[in-house]
């Protein structure tokens, strides 16, 4: 199944971009987060997410708690390898 991720975001100006993309088993906030990531990676400067779109349906927070859920434990797995 494919689905049509919109992301909107504000770097320099306010702006989105769009893509098609397979499911392959995974959620679609999980698509739109590896999407925001790599949006995020093309950017020279910082973006912030304002919106995201899954076939028209809003999924904007999904994606932020499940950004929120990987830099914690992130933050979890460095924490617990620090000597000091």
């Amino acid at each position: 199944m494919n689905v049509i991720i919109e992301i909107h975001y504000a770097a320099s100006s306010r702006t989105y971009q769009k893509g098609e993309f397979r499911l392959k088993g995974q959620k679609s906030e999980k698509i739109a987060l590896d999407f925001w990531k790599q949006i995020k990676k093309e950017l020279s400067y910082r973006a912030a997410l304002e919106k995201v779109l899954c076939n028209g349906d809003d999924i904007t927070q999904l994606v932020k708690d499940l950004e929120k859920a990987e830099r914690k434990k992130i933050d979890d797995i460095a924490n617990d390898y620090l000597p000091f």
